[in-house]
């Protein structure tokens, strides 16, 4: 490796691009950086032209030597990788409004990572993944995957389970909540560390610390303060009932919102929706505008107004996990990884989204053993419905389909599973060759 690395990002044309490029700027004097491939498909050609660009000046004003390269040949840009990125939307943000709007429509929460959204973002991308890790197994088979695709967890879990590539799935959130503790706190960041375990995007914070001391306690209290509650530019910040949160006595990620406060997030969706400001929708006109920025021939830096978009910290999360493993730090992260015992009550072999030792070797989790019974069954039935939701990516089954549906607590029934199951599969069919044909064999 001392002739450099070679890192490949898959969905290149990503908006979250210059993140990753500015990450690997700040760190190059201890990350090695020689090259990095960014990779799109066809429909992606124009924003990969404007993203790469944009990501070659400012390589260029770093003053380092790294080459950009931007590619539709995937294979060829994976050969001799050493670590691969993913941040791929599959069927882009038309296919995200889709899932938001659809559920809306029979009473459900719409959001791109959980219910029924979630479900169909699964559908669409595990496939395409599982066939990134077989061109890895051939062209670059001792690469690390490093996985920001959501929903994530799903995402590594069939990576896991179904292939032979090093892979791990990484979230904002956790970095985020930490970075939310030092603002409160007023401390350094590095000052901060907070024990997850969990699920990706169903993860707790079960201690938290500064300075290795347990702050836990007080952080909580600070929490119940709507003000002072920590929040993603995705989710409603709707604050937490101060009783609720230290009976509960662990730090809820923002994401938790869709479970604990279900009837007012779906309120606020739906009145969001009829003003046609869905997250989708949003989205779309902020990533308008981010690519006429990025347009700018004299622009040479990470446009502050990339921050409205999410995925703050996403640069600092991905580059320092692949600068743990190069240099074999040690230090602790929070990572989506194999579970073998980490977290009890779990399914060997599926993902835990869990503090870990990074080493050279990958993630080593930290022993967390049961979950409080407060939260067990809540990260349990996620499992379950996640599991089930993998399997049925994979098959194209549409009875799995529905029983995924159906078992996801964000869904009241089985009747509007169905529904919600039968409009999306249709609305999505582009994107979904592993199920349609046995879909209608089943209606038929």
């Amino acid at each position: 490796m001392s002739k450099g690395l070679k890192i490949v990002t898959i969905g290149g044309g990503s908006s979250y691009t210059p993140e990753l490029i500015e990450g690997f700027i700040n760190y190059y004097s201890e990350l090695p950086v020689r090259e990095i491939w960014l990779v799109d498909i066809e429909a992606g050609k124009q924003k990969l032209e404007i993203v790469g660009n944009l990501a070659k000046r400012m390589i260029e004003k770093a003053g380092l030597p790294i080459e950009i390269h931007l590619t539709l040949d995937r294979k060829k840009a994976l050969k001799g990788a050493d670590y691969v990125t993913t941040q791929l939307r599959v069927g882009q943000l038309a296919a995200r409004a889709l899932d938001e709007k659809i559920p809306l429509k029979h009473g459900v929460i719409g959001q791109e990572t959980n219910g029924p959204g979630g479900l169909f973002k699964a559908f669409r991308t595990i496939p395409v993944i599982l066939e990134i890790a077989r061109e890895m197994e051939e062209v670059c088979p001792h690469a690390w995957l490093i996985n920001f695709t959501n929903p994530a967890g799903m995402v590594t879990e069939a990576v896991l389970r179904h292939t032979k590539i090093k892979v791990i799935g990484l979230c904002n959130v956790p970095i985020g909540m930490e970075r939310g503790v030092a603002d409160l706190m007023k401390v350094d960041p590095s000052r901060v560390r907070i024990d997850f375990a969990g699920l990706n995007h169903m993860v707790y914070g079960l201690d938290v610390f500064v300075d290795g001391v347990s702050v836990k306690d007080q952080v909580i209290e600070m929490i119940t303060d709507p003000d002072k509650a920590i929040t993603m530019k995705n989710i409603h910040a709707m604050g937490w009932e101060p009783e609720f949160l230290r009976a509960l006595n662990l730090f809820p990620c923002p994401y938790h919102n869709y479970y604990y406060k279900t009837g007012d997030v779906l309120a606020q969706e739906l009145k969001d929706a009829e003003k046609g400001e869905t997250r989708a929708e949003v989205v779309q006109r902020l990533e308008e505008g981010l690519f006429e920025l990025y347009k700018n021939k004299e622009l040479a830096t990470k446009p502050p107004q990339l921050e409205e978009r999410g995925g703050a910290y996403y640069s600092e999360a991905a580059v320092r996990l692949i600068y743990s493993i190069y240099t074999d730090k040690r230090d602790i992260q929070a990572v989506n990884t194999i579970n073998h015992g980490a977290i009890e009550g779990i399914p060997y072999g599926s993902a835990v989204e869990v503090s870990c030792v990074i080493t050279k070797d990958g993630p080593k989790p930290i022993n967390v053993g049961k979950l409080p019974i407060a939260v067990r069954g809540l990260i349990q039935q996620i499992k379950s419905f996640e599991r089930v939701a993998i399997d049925a990516a994979i098959s194209g089954d549409y009875d799995s389909a529905l029983l995924a549906m159906t078992i996801n607590p964000l869904v009241p029934s089985d009747r509007v599973a169905k529904l919600i199951l039968d409009e999306m599969l249709e609305a999505h069919k582009a994107f979904l060759p592993q199920f349609f044909d046995k879909k209608e064999e089943s209606l038929s």
